[in-house]
């Protein structure tokens, strides 16, 4: 969990220290046998639980953030429609309790797979989409997706203006883009707002595939498919023509979402541009990998 002192330093550093007395203490008020947590954590500790009445759940504990703030939110007003059930969830000590989706197949696996397959994920995703899509609430604790923005104006703050190794003309294309879609915004929705493929997982108790992980913010309908085109980087290394799968892609979900095509292409390239940004920010040694991504998405 090296990811939670780079991005909350010594607080973080200060909760790792604390993490086995807070668990413990967690397990005790909530009536929670703990079992070992999933591998490959990052920011957050996940573990699978059982409840009191022999119910299975995950235990989710973080550093208390907004953005965490924003996903108990989000996920009490989605109420398990279309997404995990949030069984309880305690923002000061940066604690969520979550419906265990079982077997837990991420939605990645079959997108993996032939033409077929993805198209048939893609399908998935976009209903998906469809079962989460909410009005504004009357009281909106979300950000927005022009928030996001503030993304581009860190990056030629840091260069004074420029672009430093970032190539100009597609950083210019995003800014310039991104504006675009928010100044023509036909509407404006609760948004999962980071649907990617690993965050759609079967649950076989309910017969569904369900969202998990979201980050919760208002914006433009099309903004919730810009995920699915820049998630990517797994399907090179699997596919031999990733430029056709893009395509596929973003024919398939502008027809079953009803959204223009140029649209969802115009935010998924944005999005792998700011998601190009953010693993710079964060240190990512890698980061210079999404751009072909970026660019493969911009040409389609």
């Amino acid at each position: 969990m090296r990811t939670v002192t780079e991005t909350y330093g010594d607080r973080g550093r200060t909760w790792l220290l604390e993490l086995p007395t807070l668990l413990l203490d967690i397990a005790r008020r909530n009536g929670l046998s703990l079992a070992p947590p999933f591998p490959n954590l990052t920011y957050n500790y996940v573990a699978p639980a059982i409840m009191a009445d022999g119910t299975e759940a995950v235990l989710k504990v973080c550093v208390p953030n907004p953005e965490f703030n924003s996903e108990i939110s989000a996920l009490t007003h989605f109420n398990g429609v279309g997404s995990v059930s949030l069984l309880h969830a305690d923002a000061s000590s940066g604690l969520l309790l979550l419906e265990r989706l079982i077997p837990g197949e991420p939605l990645t696996i079959m997108a993996l797979g032939d033409d077929a397959s993805d198209d048939k994920a893609t399908s998935i995703a976009c209903n998906v989409i469809r079962s989460l899509t909410r009005k504004l609430p009357p009281t909106s604790p979300f950000r927005t997706t022009a928030d996001l923005a503030q993304g581009f104006l860190r990056l030629r703050s840091r260069f004074g203006g420029g672009v430093g190794p970032f190539p100009r003309d597609l950083v210019d294309l995003a800014e310039r883009v991104w504006e675009e879609l928010e100044a023509t915004a036909q509407d404006a929705v609760l948004l999962h707002g980071d649907l990617h493929h690993d965050n759609i997982i079967y649950c076989q108790p309910r017969g569904a595939w369900l969202a998990i992980d979201p980050k919760g913010y208002i914006g433009d309908p099309g903004f919730e498919t810009g995920a699915l085109l820049r998630n990517l980087w797994r399907d090179r290394c699997e596919v031999a023509e990733p430029e056709k799968r893009l395509n596929r892609r973003l024919d398939k979900m502008s027809d079953e979402l009803n959204i223009a095509r140029s649209r969802i292409q115009q935010w998924g390239f944005c999005q792998a541009m700011l998601s190009v940004w953010w693993s710079y920010e964060d240190g990512d040694p890698d980061w210079a990998s999404g751009l072909d991504i970026a660019a493969m998405i911009s040409a389609c």
